[in-house]
């Protein structure tokens, strides 16, 4: 039992010393690099830049890209998005008023597209939301992608008239 512990104990040491060796090499090594690498380093020549800057007044007065949404009406906005081709994205604003402001109201979008060949307005895009506010201003984004023609944004609400917004052209 004896030896065994002894072996056990002169192996463990042995491990150590090992361990301690290669902690100190690589500890050395890296003071060494870095003592010759700023030895060899010389300072950068400093480069001075002088900003400057003009004041521009205002010529007009800032104005709100899009209306403000009404009840009873549906804007719509072409929105900026950097899209190439027949890429467009557009929001459409209203205001829903809940018939029933003790119960939750769903209301429905709708894209339609002006059918040339049937001559009538076709259903390109739907979305379905809902509110539980007595009155709340609404708004989509729907986007189309390579398809030009003529469209209009539809709002349906549960219990109250379909509302329609004038007729837009997307163009390539």
């Amino acid at each position: 039992m004896t030896t065994r512990s002894a072996a056990a104990l002169a192996s463990g040491t042995a491990n150590t010393a090992k361990l301690f060796v290669a902690a100190l090499a690589f500890t050395s090594a890296y003071v060494g690099f870095s003592a010759y690498h700023s030895a060899n380093s010389a300072t950068q020549p400093v480069t001075t830049i002088t900003l400057s800057a003009r004041e521009t007044p205002i010529s007009a007065p800032a104005r709100r890209t899009s209306p403000a949404a009404r009840e009873g009406e549906v804007s719509v906005d072409a929105v900026p998005d950097g899209g190439a081709g027949c890429a467009g994205s557009y929001v459409a604003r209203s205001v829903v008023v809940n018939p029933d402001p003790d119960q939750a109201v769903s209301y429905a979008w709708r894209l339609t597209r002006w059918s040339p060949a049937i001559r009538t307005w076709r259903t390109y895009l739907v979305d379905h939301d809902g509110s539980a506010a007595a009155r709340r201003t609404v708004e989509w984004r729907p986007q189309m992608s390579g398809n030009p023609g003529w469209y209009r944004v539809e709002l349906a609400v549960k219990g109250a008239a379909t509302v329609r917004s004038e007729r837009f052209e997307v163009s390539c």
